[in-house]
């Protein structure tokens, strides 16, 4: 069982940037896939981007192609998510979550307790 820890979020301008961090506790995370969610008030959590246990492949949401990209660093134990060109609809609080593949949310069974994420003037 990975044990998730989100960094990173805070509040932002429009057009601003963050990297949010994962952080696993053990050395299975390297075996893992690896995927984003975020969840706004009053809305469903959604699947943001997801990673490989290699990195070799990823996977984004429409809604953030081109904008977000998702990393990792195996030695680190660590995944990220650069978040670029920020929205105010991109304020959520953001999840990251192991066990599954893809961006449904069901796929997933271990999950952070997230950070917030907030872009406002």
């Amino acid at each position: 069982q990975l044990q998730l820890v989100e960094s990173g979020g805070g509040l932002v301008q429009p057009g601003g940037s963050l990297r949010l961090s994962c952080a696993a506790s053990t050395f299975t995370f390297q075996y893992s896939n690896i995927g984003w969610f975020r969840q706004a008030p009053g809305k469903e959590r959604e699947g943001v981007s997801c990673i490989s246990a290699s990195g070799g492949s990823t996977i984004y949401a429409d809604i953030v192609k081109g904008r977000f990209t998702i990393s990792r660093d195996n030695a680190k134990n660590t995944v990220y998510l650069q978040m670029n060109s920020l929205k105010p609809e991109d304020t959520a609080v953001y999840y990251c979550a192991a066990g599954g593949w893809g961006l449904t949310v069901y796929s997933y069974d271990q999950w952070g307790q997230g950070t917030q994420v907030a872009v406002s003037s």
